[in-house]
């Protein structure tokens, strides 16, 4: 018998938060984080309220398409993904190019997000990952 009710596992996570940040919908990123969120990223480090990824979201003008999707033991996700930032006034694309993304998922929510501009290989390196053996068809 399946429990409908049941929590996604870290990879399903993952992915219902991409989706929400494509469609910028601020409060499901927000639902799908937990209240403190690790953030990692070229411009520093550190922890913030999940209310942070609303305004990220509203100014930053990023979305993104996954690329390959890696998974790992402890709640650890991998992402490879074409980026693209957008002017928030205007739409216009602004910079595009492909990241990785590192993701901790702890209790069903994205407790740590860490961007990789350098690439997948340095966030599949970060997780302890290898992509021949943890790589996931989606």
């Amino acid at each position: 018998m399946t429990n409908a009710t049941q929590t996604p596992g870290a990879l399903g996570v993952v992915e219902q938060w991409l989706t929400a940040v494509n469609a910028g919908d601020g409060a499901r990123v927000e639902s799908l984080s937990r209240d403190e969120v690790d953030i990692v990223g070229p411009r520093g480090r550190g922890s913030a309220p999940r209310a942070v990824l609303s305004e990220w979201l509203g100014r930053s003008g990023f979305s993104s398409q996954p690329v390959r999707w890696f998974c790992g033991g402890a709640g650890l996700v991998v992402v490879e993904q074409d980026a693209t930032w957008h002017d928030p006034a205007t739409g216009q694309p602004q910079d595009s190019f492909r990241i990785g993304s590192l993701f901790r998922i702890e209790d069903g929510r994205v407790a740590r997000y860490e961007r990789f501009d350098d690439g997948v290989a340095a966030a599949l390196a970060a997780a302890g990952l290898e992509a021949d053996r943890h790589e996931v068809t989606r």
